[in-house]
């Protein structure tokens, strides 16, 4: 292999190789062998920077940035400090080279530490078991003002059982009106639920202590998580979604008006889906289950009117709904069943 790679040179390789009677690719597997070697040898020590800090110097630096004073300041804060007190002890960048090296560049400032909000979970059976309330905004007659409307609902029978309307969102008038509903509805202490979102009002001290002294259970949705509270926003979804809902109200009376209104037609006349299309008003009451069974008996008679007609299948009426859940809890998935091999028996 020497003597190919003297002559290779000179008459260039496939000369070289046929001269000698050479495979060209036993000479290609022995360069990149000697290749191979030569980088996995240790790679020689770098020089010491001369203009880097002596060793009492880095250990100078790094107690003042671990120091008390520095140990929750950024680094380029404690060279504006130091520099300010007429001292230098090194770039921005030496303090930073400096931590890396220690394994100290994350966050050094204190962070707050957000709290861990749990999911609501909530079940109601029955009416005024859980009631879920929350504020909206109606336009006023010119730009930038607006009405604030507040609306307690419960959350079994899509009852609206309270709601106001006010030139402003305030802690007392919310708190006028749960203790208001709560005694028209005749609320049993520590019977009742009252969740909402993380309002201003909703968190308030005065609505708390309410809450309180009536033995009324709160809870709140998690922040930014609109889902946590859906009866109340679609609610307030039906309410402006109504073709005669205008754009702007001319007064506060007005608003009042018309909300009197649509709130009388939600509660008697309006057939929810959610309730197995009943009005919100008879599953409030009680009187759900015998309309139920009234459209089952008109069932039965058209169908045996007109058997042909469905099919022969007997129609029902709409089932109405035996839970009410905020966030139900996840069912874990079953696992496949596993069929018993077969034994053969001679």
């Amino acid at each position: 292999m020497l003597a190919v790679a003297e002559l290779a040179p000179q008459v260039g390789l496939r000369s070289a190789c046929q001269a000698f009677a050479v495979n060209r690719g036993f000479v290609y597997r022995d360069r990149a062998r000697h290749r191979g070697s030569a980088s996995r040898r240790l790679p020689r020590a770098r020089p010491r920077p001369p203009l880097a800090l002596s060793g009492a110097e880095q250990d100078l630096l790094l107690g003042l940035l671990d120091s008390q004073r520095f140990a929750d300041v950024a680094p380029a804060a404690v060279f504006a400090t130091l520099l300010d007190e007429g001292r230098y002890h090194g770039s921005i960048r030496t303090m930073y080279r400096l931590l890396a090296a220690h394994r100290q560049t994350g966050e050094r400032r204190r962070q707050r530490i957000h709290p861990l909000y749990a999911k609501p979970e909530l079940l109601a059976i029955r009416p005024n078991e859980v009631w879920s309330w929350d504020i909206t905004k109606l336009k006023g007659p010119a730009k930038w003002t607006c009405f604030h409307l507040y609306v307690i609902l419960d959350i079994f029978s899509r009852y609206v059982v309270g709601w106001l309307i006010a030139q402003r969102e305030s802690a007392q008038l919310a708190e006028q009106l749960i203790a208001d509903t709560l005694e028209k509805e005749n609320i049993a202490p520590g019977t009742l639920t009252l969740h909402a979102d993380r309002g201003t009002s909703m968190r308030s001290k005065p609505v708390a202590a309410l809450l309180i002294d009536l033995d009324v259970a709160k809870t709140h949705s998690r922040p930014h998580v609109s889902d946590d509270n859906p009866y109340s926003e679609a609610q307030f979804k039906t309410l402006k979604y109504r073709p005669d809902f205008p754009d702007r109200f001319g007064s506060i009376e007005d608003a009042r008006a018309h909300c009197r209104q649509f709130f009388h037609w939600y509660n008697h006349e309006h057939r929810h889906g959610g309730i197995g299309l009943m009005a919100p008003a008879a599953v409030h009451n009680g009187t759900a289950a015998a309309l139920t069974e009234q459209r089952a008996i008109t069932l039965d008679a058209a169908f045996a009117a007109h058997p042909i007609r469905f099919k022969r299948v007997a129609p029902v009426p709409p089932v109405l709904p035996t839970a009410a859940w905020i966030n139900p809890p996840k069912t874990e998935p079953k696992p496949a069943s596993i069929k018993p091999a077969c034994s053969l028996i001679s």
